[in-house]
């Protein structure tokens, strides 16, 4: 069977990738749910948005060699499992990380053949602006969020493919232009 091809998708906090992907008509892959420390948000649900584990799962997870990529970022783990990932690659599935950038930079060091996508905010007055919007963070996490966001553009030259989001149905239909050789 044909090994499947992983996916690193990540740019910075607020960027939009969550709705670029949910507006993809492309579906050829398989969504890999990270992990986090992290509150689940109003209307997230374990399983779904993220695997929700407390600090001590997530440090035996990093203890025991578990995890292919995290990061502790404004004091919670990301990261993802390297099991869950393998296994599906194995099946011949596509899988796509949608993932913070140091994470992503992990992934792309021990899987360099894996298909890198970097979403850019048009401009970073825009991501504050998108930031403040979606309202789910007090000013000083926003803060912290948009200086973590300088370092990582930094990061772009380091993906194959780099989307700018200034049209969600753009930077969409760009995305779905790279999956689309996927098939």
């Amino acid at each position: 069977m044909k090994k499947g091809h992983l996916i690193v998708f990540s740019g910075p906090s607020g960027v939009g990738k969550g709705t670029i992907r949910s507006c993809s008509k492309i579906k050829n892959y398989e969504f890999s749910i990270s992990s986090t420390t992290r509150k689940p948000r109003a209307g997230e649900t374990n399983g779904v948005e993220y695997n929700f584990l407390t600090k001590k799962e997530f440090e035996n997870k990093i203890k025991n060699n578990e995890m292919l990529e995290y990061v502790e970022f404004v004091g919670n783990y990301y990261g993802t499992e390297k099991q869950v990932v393998n296994n599906l690659l194995n099946q011949g599935k596509n899988v796509f990380l949608e993932i913070e950038c140091q994470g992503a930079l992990q992934v792309l060091k021990q899987m360099p053949e894996a298909i890198s996508i970097f979403i850019m905010p048009p401009s970073l007055e825009e991501l504050e602006k998108r930031l403040y919007k979606r309202g789910t963070e007090e000013e000083s996490v926003i803060k912290k969020r948009l200086e973590k966001a300088k370092e990582e553009i930094g990061y772009k030259d380091h993906y194959k493919y780099i989307i700018v989001n200034d049209n969600v149905e753009k930077a969409s239909a760009k995305l779905d232009e790279i999956l689309e050789t996927l098939s």
